[in-house]
């Protein structure tokens, strides 16, 4: 776990809170005046709430920016004792939004981000306001979700290793020295970026994972996927209504390795005909690292005009 107050050479200058959720201590950002509206931004594998440093700047002054990190990861807890599925996560996810009580929530969702914000969307649709997706797949009963997921998976480097890691046995081996191989981990995915690399930011993202038993939460992740355990909210008719019904803005990095525009992308636009969609030449899967201050202009336009 990463130190409370450890702001990495100034680079994520937030103060830490901390909630007990479902046993654990979950560390979250939570910037801006607390009257306003709320962005909750969730990030994925194998990132935390670094990821959105550039946005949270961009947006705390006219709302209340708020980004956990999930089991596992960043500053959170990783209890031994858990597992790390992806229904754990939403679990997390959805006590973590009861528990401050969140309302009026615009989601920016990144990586597994997607499925874990969409999961308490569909328990909590009367919660969210405004759907953002960005690089984070959103199935949600669409008839072709599970067939894009696996075409997905066909062609993807980052799944393609998962699979075969697991049946070689290698895949806790690899995913438990993180620490090390954050980097690489990272460029399998999608990271064009090369330009903000530096000592600073390999200790940020590589931080949490110093030893195999701080990378449960990024073990589990993968292994829930090549071993099926993995499973998607199925939210029912009505919560379905309500939620077609929000704005929506997809920002997609076009040069993503792992999660393809064109596969995921059509999920999203089924869901909602009328979002805005963005796709982003050059910037890949952490399109946060790529492209920050195109996407933060992107998103504040998209706040202000719904």
């Amino acid at each position: 776990m990463i130190p409370a107050h450890a702001d990495f050479d100034k680079t994520f200058p937030f103060a830490p809170h901390f909630e007990t959720v479902n046993g654990f201590q979950m560390h979250y950002v939570d910037e801006g005046d607390r009257a306003r509206e709320v962005v909750l931004c969730l990030h994925g594998e194998p990132t935390w709430g670094y990821l959105y440093r550039s946005l949270i700047t961009a947006l705390c002054g006219d709302y209340r920016v708020v980004v956990p990190d999930h089991m596992g990861f960043g500053k959170s807890e990783t209890p031994q004792d858990r597992s790390y599925w992806l229904q754990d996560h939403i679990d997390n996810l959805e006590k973590f939004v009861l528990q401050l009580d969140l309302n009026d929530v615009t989601l920016v969702m990144h990586d597994f981000g997607g499925p874990v914000g969409m999961g308490v969307t569909a328990r909590h649709p009367g919660r969210i306001k405004r759907i953002i997706s960005t690089n984070g797949p959103t199935p949600f009963g669409q008839p072709d979700g599970l067939e894009r997921l696996l075409k997905n998976a066909g062609i993807a480097p980052w799944f393609q290793w998962i699979v075969k890691a697991n049946e070689d046995g290698s895949l806790e081996q690899v995913l438990g020295q993180l620490g090390f191989n954050i980097l690489s981990a990272m460029k399998i995915n999608g990271f064009e970026n090369h330009a903000v690399i530096s000592d600073t930011w390999i200790a940020a993202y590589g931080g949490h994972f110093s030893t195999p038993r701080d990378c449960l939460g990024a073990i589990g992740w993968a292994k829930g996927f090549a071993t099926g355990v993995h499973r998607f909210e199925e939210p029912d008719a009505a919560a379905i209504a309500m939620i077609r019904s929000k704005p929506a803005l997809a920002i997609w990095g076009d040069a993503d390795k792992t999660l393809h525009a064109d596969i995921f992308l059509p999920l999203f636009t089924v869901l909602f005909p009328g979002a805005d969609v963005h796709r982003i030449p050059g910037a890949g899967h952490y399109c946060f690292e790529d492209a920050p201050d195109q996407i933060a202009d992107i998103v504040k336009r998209f706040l202000q005009n719904s």
